[in-house]
């Protein structure tokens, strides 16, 4: 069946909340440490002397940011996963997203829901902390992500068919997200789409 306009309206504004509300592997790949077999003997009888002029390097793994960054991989995933689905349930989506992210979410699971309809794929991403607070009273962090929609589609889960949308539809476009850190995890509490492509 095809969508009314005003459904058609009623589903873009819906579509661009949760789009607008992850982040692709390829951008927040920590880099591993390298590690090696513990040796028989103590470290302290084996390790070369260290001189005053040598200086320690700082591992490219101790982004200070990278926690808020695994946060908000984390809540896209969780968000791919309920959308694929129809269904919070059986998600963690609730521990990586609060206020009004997770409230958005819930809503349009509800719309899409009613309607039949279902996701495949998934965004791809291009984030950036802007803002890190991480010794406030609560530590807060702000990211843009360039939210690339291309190969994130929707379909009714009965038939499978692609649910029409519109064609002059922004595909890639700017979002700003707040997170905050509570307890011990980072939270994603708002994302916005800003009418800008990217």
């Amino acid at each position: 069946m095809t969508p009314t306009t005003k459904s058609k309206n009623n589903l873009l504004r819906s579509r661009n909340r949760l789009i607008g509300s992850v982040l692709t592997a390829s951008t927040v790949l920590a880099l591993a440490a390298c590690s090696s077999e513990p040796s028989k003997n103590d470290a302290r009888d084996t390790a070369p002397p260290v001189s005053s002029t040598d200086k320690p390097s700082a591992s490219p793994s101790q982004d200070p940011t990278a926690p808020v960054k695994d946060a908000y991989q984390h809540y896209w995933e969780e968000q791919v996963k309920a959308y694929s689905k129809g269904d919070a349930k059986g998600t963690d989506l609730s521990l990586y997203s609060g206020a009004l992210a997770l409230s958005k979410t819930e809503d349009d699971l509800k719309d899409f829901k009613a309607k039949g309809i279902v996701t495949t794929g998934a965004p791809g991403h291009d984030v950036h902390v802007t803002s890190f607070q991480p010794d406030a009273k609560v530590p807060q962090a702000k990211i843009t992500d360039c939210l690339d929609t291309s190969t994130w589609k929707f379909i009714y889960r009965d038939t499978r068919k692609p649910v029409e949308m519109p064609k002059d539809r922004l595909v890639r476009y700017l979002t700003t997200v707040d997170a905050e850190k509570w307890g011990n995890q980072w939270k994603v509490l708002n994302v916005v789409q800003q009418q800008r492509a990217c």
